[in-house]
């Protein structure tokens, strides 16, 4: 971690005049108060006041007081606009100095404590998929997709500047891109970045994030993280691998080279707390009516609860990795999060749900290998594969059942995230769509 002298020289030196200080509510949108440069030194030493009252799902207006304690290692120097500014990522606390179990990033490093307790590092590698979609003559977003290219294509067009320039930004704030790739539907890309431990993933994934935002407003598009904003087409997921470490000796917990397919018992208890409580943390990765638009048979999207070692159809699966570096490369993925999603909170049910797993010794069943995606209703009952919740309602109603989730997410935060969330899927569900006007209107 950086030294306060160290910030403060790094501030100087590159004439910074503003700090962003970072946080997320509930649904995972960025939050930020901002202060002159001349106030970092006491924020750092005595934090940064501010009303939690009139952020979605914090506190109420007589228990309003909270503050930010910054995390020094997130400290970035913004690479773009035209007034020098840096930033942090926060956490929040309550006045009496305890951390305040609203705050979703104080959620993930909860469970992370948990898992450090069984002697546990969770690392993942999230992939953010995102559209790109053009302005229309009024200066509006719409569906207007920026590109016709499709999976993997070369081009030399405008979009592939884009990404390079999205891949710069990304560098210039410590956040290595791997890859960077045209998806399947129109106006659709991917930029994967760096493996390592969920917190510093989430956080980057916070920072990816806005920073493609910003960079797409350079060219005049509009960055989305929607998963389904176009018809008949691919939406856009959030897949996300996933491994445990040992925290003294940190090796990949997750690999067996005796296994047949490399993978360790321990990794399969893993897996199959993943499978039993998808079905209920879905409401938490897949967070919004228009995920369930994605969830669906057809395009790409995983509906039944499997998984494979090798098999893309299935909800999780084991990826294929260079037999060198098998030792430390093991690990598994979870296809159903979408980039909606909050990804501290998306994280934490991850984890939560696989040391479950572990804790209970759960068997994980036999791996399917055939193409789910291809399954009827019968094949997937000879199988005994169970769906995904179907809508949000669905989900949340699982959520509420889920005891072992329940207790990890706390009391606060359960009650807040279900009561704006279930107002979310009621006004959903009292909207008339075009499509009912134009199909129902002449009856």
């Amino acid at each position: 971690m950086p030294t306060k002298a160290e910030i403060l020289s790094e501030i100087k030196k590159n004439k910074i005049e503003f700090i962003n200080l970072h946080f997320t509510d509930i649904h995972g949108m960025v939050k930020s108060v901002t202060i002159p440069a001349s106030e970092i030194e006491s924020a750092i030493e005595s934090n940064v006041w501010f009303d939690g009252s009139s952020i979605e799902g914090f506190t109420r207006i007589f228990e309003s007081d909270m503050y930010l304690k910054l995390d020094l290692n997130t400290f970035r120097i913004i690479p773009w606009g035209s007034t020098p500014t840096a930033f942090f990522i926060c956490d929040v606390y309550l006045p009496d100095g305890e951390p305040f179990m609203g705050d979703p990033r104080q959620i993930l490093k909860k469970q992370m404590e948990e898992a450090k307790k069984m002697g546990y590092i969770l690392n993942t590698g999230p992939e953010l998929e995102f559209f790109l979609f053009k302005r229309g003559e009024d200066g509006k977003v719409g569906i207007l997709p920026n590109d016709y290219a499709g999976y993997f294509d070369f081009t030399s067009d405008l979009a592939a500047h884009i990404r390079k320039d999205m891949a710069s930004a990304l560098l210039a704030l410590k956040i290595n891109a791997e890859t960077l790739h045209h998806e399947v539907a129109p106006g659709q890309h991917e930029i994967s970045f760096r493996y390592a431990d969920a917190l510093t993933t989430a956080d980057a994934a916070i920072i990816f994030k806005f920073t493609l935002k910003a960079i797409a407003q350079k060219y005049d598009l509009h960055c989305t993280f929607m998963p389904k904003p176009i018809q008949k087409e691919n939406g856009s997921g959030m897949h996300t691998h996933q491994s445990l470490s040992d925290i003294k000796t940190g090796k990949n917990l997750f690999y067996d080279a005796k296994s047949p397919d490399g993978l360790s018992a321990l990794a399969k208890n893993y897996v199959a707390g993943l499978l039993e409580h998808v079905s209920a943390f879905a409401a938490v990765t897949n967070p919004t009516v228009n995920s369930y638009k994605r969830l669906v048979p057809g395009y790409e999207a995983p509906v039944y609860i499997a998984w494979g070692t090798t098999n893309r159809s299935a909800l999780v699966r084991l990826p294929r990795v260079n037999p060198a570096l098998a030792a430390k490369a093991t690990r598994i993925e979870l296809r159903n999060p979408d980039p909606s999603c909050n990804p501290y909170l998306a994280f934490a049910a991850m984890l939560a749900s696989g040391l479950d797993g572990i804790r209970r010794n759960l068997k994980a069943p036999n791996p399917v290998e055939e193409n789910i995606f291809e399954f009827t209703d019968q094949q997937a009952e000879k199988y005994k594969i169970k769906t995904l919740p179907a809508n949000l309602g669905d989900a949340l109603t699982n959520f509420a059942k889920d005891k072992m989730l329940m207790e990890t997410f706390g009391k606060h935060f359960t009650d807040k995230y279900i009561a704006a969330k279930t107002q979310e899927y009621d006004e959903y569900r009292l909207y008339v769509s075009p499509f009912e006007t134009e199909r129902y209107l002449k009856y």
